[in-house]
């Protein structure tokens, strides 16, 4: 459930559905703060030693200005510091929030490095306190704790470590700390996703589900963290000035069966080509030709056609 104030907020890739609503609506906050993994990532690890980027083909294949031209907020690198008064783009793909989180793929910008470097932006452009308390702040961060380290257990031990109810409070409170130093930044109005059914995409259907279907322990797992994330965001408006926190919900809405209603046909495998045992499109191979009927994308990430659906739902209301 999507309520107050910001009932109206959506996820970053969906310009189209932005640039509509600025139309109609008018723009509705003076700027606009982005916080988060490769679903909010526009260019941030464009440069960074990492397999987690995706500037190339097919990626960006119905943008106009290619994978990187797909936001209106510009990435925090690179950006100009006067960019920090309209807004900034902080995601980094691969990123979570446990530092050790995606090591594997190489650099990548935790959401407490991120939360750095806006106070730098903020700092050095001198952005008064005034304006950023009537900015709009979103943040998507968590699916990579679980995907690229509590199921990943080849790698990295968290899982023996705990049991998944104590590691989605060790996530919680990584969280509220964080959520505490981006208020006393100026931060008011944030909208906090969930982490959607990740036990449902393709990479994990092969992982943890025999290949026979979501993931269900996976989901589970998620759902736990999805249920801390809403006490979260309930304790913030109840106990901190000023905050206006809405949660997110793209966890209940995101079941594939409801997705086939709407005319999607195919919700076990990407659209692009993909190597045996990876997860994102092989550079400059060919597509899917009726991609808008494609759950995902790739191995892991959802597709253009999916995400429009889901930013409709955010924006407006539950479909």
């Amino acid at each position: 459930m999507v309520e107050g104030i910001l009932s109206k907020a959506f996820w970053v890739v969906y310009a189209t559905v932005f640039a509509a609503a600025t139309v109609v609506y008018g723009q509705q906050v003076p700027c606009y703060f982005i916080f988060g993994d490769s679903t909010f990532d526009s260019g941030n690890n464009n440069n960074l030693q990492s397999k987690a980027k995706v500037n190339y083909s097919p990626y960006g294949i119905d943008f106009p200005e290619g994978p990187t031209g797909r936001d209106f907020i510009p990435p925090f690198a690179g950006a100009s510091p006067k960019q920090a008064h309209i807004g900034m783009n902080y995601a980094s793909g691969g990123g979570g929030l446990r530092k050790e989180t995606s090591k594997h793929l190489g650099g990548r910008i935790s959401l407490r490095k991120q939360i750095q470097n806006h106070k730098k932006a903020i700092k050095k452009a001198k952005v008064p306190v005034q304006r950023l308390e009537q900015c709009l702040y979103t943040i998507n961060i968590g699916s990579n704790d679980y995907i690229n380290n509590y199921f990943m257990s080849e790698l990295y031990n968290t899982s023996s470590l705990f049991d998944p109810n104590e590691y989605a409070y060790s996530l919680n409170r990584l969280y509220r700390t964080h959520l505490k130093r981006l208020h006393s930044l100026g931060a008011r109005k944030i909208a906090l996703f969930s982490i959607s059914l990740i036990g449902c995409t393709p990479k994990m259907i092969v992982s943890h589900g025999g290949g026979q279907g979501c993931a269900k322990d996976v989901n589970a797992a998620v759902a736990i963290f999805n249920n801390n994330l809403k006490d979260l965001v309930n304790d913030f408006n109840k106990n901190f000035k000023g905050a206006e926190f809405t949660y997110v919900d793209i966890f209940s809405a995101g079941d594939p069966l409801a997705f086939a209603r709407l005319g999607f046909k195919v919700g076990d495998k990407g659209c692009c080509t993909l190597s045996p045992g990876e997860e994102l499109c092989v550079p400059n191979k060919p597509v899917c030709a009726n991609r808008s009927e494609y759950l995902f994308w790739d191995d892991i990430h959802s597709s253009e056609a999916t995400n429009k659906m889901a930013a409709i739902g955010s924006f407006y209301g539950p479909l």
